[in-house]
């Protein structure tokens, strides 16, 4: 965790979200590698036990959780989806970077349709047959329920694929939290030379580049914070679930639906408004069960 932090400290020295296109193209591919590992040992593991596992109904025989559990893992499992949504954070950030010609809009229109209908579909193959293969005993991480489970070099490679992908992924998660903060620093300090100013320095077989101090010290602190966190809290299903439930709501749904109301003008308490509130209301609700099944996770297993 330590070296992962130290890794960290150094690609976020990268300056904006437009210089982080070969980290993305990595991180997906990293993605698209494991899960396709993923899908296929769990379709092997099925095969093997000669039958489906889990059930729609309730719980089997073969596991020891209670409702209650389960109905907490669920509410859990709930939370780590909506970690996924606050992608949309990402789409203004990379729709500034295309060309306005054809518009931008457009073009962000039929990538998110074909990336969400690729994604959605490959990673429900992987949960249906991660369920089918482990049941209710499933693992948050697919993976290290096969174990010892041959061949072993394939196991391993996929997961030096999830820390690669986890590599990338955090510097495309944190660049627009960054870019956030350090323009609100510049509007309040226009002036500051500690946040506008460059200096120069040379790197040993990288040459000359500009380091701002501002982004050096907020970034590096940024990251020596979330690393503390994690080796504090080394429960990635469970910190992921609450971090999922508390974006899922604001960025998700209230501010998108707020800011359509108000750049339609939208009538209040008419059918259209009605609607948005209503579906806002139950996000939230979502957002608040979500939340509360992941924190149960997280205090139970930091117990144990």
């Amino acid at each position: 965790m330590i070296l992962f932090g130290v890794i960290q400290v150094m690609l976020c020295q990268i300056p904006n979200f437009h210089k982080l296109w070969g980290l993305s193209i990595l991180a997906a591919t990293m993605s698209f590698t494991y899960a396709t590992i993923g899908f296929g040992l769990g379709m092997a593991k099925v095969i093997e036990n000669g039958k489906v596992k889990g059930n729609m109904g309730g719980i089997s025989a073969s596991t020891s959780l209670t409702q209650t559990q389960k109905v907490w893992r669920m509410l859990q499992g709930l939370g780590d989806i909506a970690f996924a949504f606050p992608y949309t954070s990402l789409v203004l950030e990379i729709q500034d970077t295309l060309k306005s010609t054809p518009p931008e809009n457009i073009t962000m229109k039929k990538a998110n349709l074909f990336s969400l209908s690729i994604t959605t579909a490959f990673y429900m193959l992987c949960a249906f047959l991660g369920y089918a293969a482990f049941g209710e005993n499933a693992p948050g991480n697919l993976l290290t329920g096969f174990g010892f489970y041959e061949p072993y070099w394939l196991i391993d490679f996929a997961n030096a694929c999830i820390v690669v992908h986890l590599v990338a992924a955090y510097q495309v998660f944190c660049q627009p939290i960054f870019a956030c903060v350090e323009e609100w620093f510049s509007h309040i300090w226009p002036d500051n030379k500690f946040i506008s100013k460059g200096i120069p320095i040379r790197i040993p077989l990288w040459g000359s580049c500009r380091v701002n101090l501002l982004r050096l010290c907020w970034r590096t602190a940024f990251v020596v914070s979330t690393t503390i966190i994690a080796i504090l809290f080394p429960l990635f299903n469970d910190v992921l679930g609450i971090l999922g439930a508390l974006n899922f709501w604001p960025l998700v749904v209230y501010f998108p639906v707020e800011m359509y109301i108000a750049q339609k003008k939208v009538p209040r308490w008419k059918l259209k408004w009605s609607i948005f509130q209503i579906f806002s209301f139950i996000s939230l609700l979502v957002t608040v069960i979500t939340a509360a099944g992941s924190i149960e996770g997280l205090v139970k297993d930091k117990k144990t």
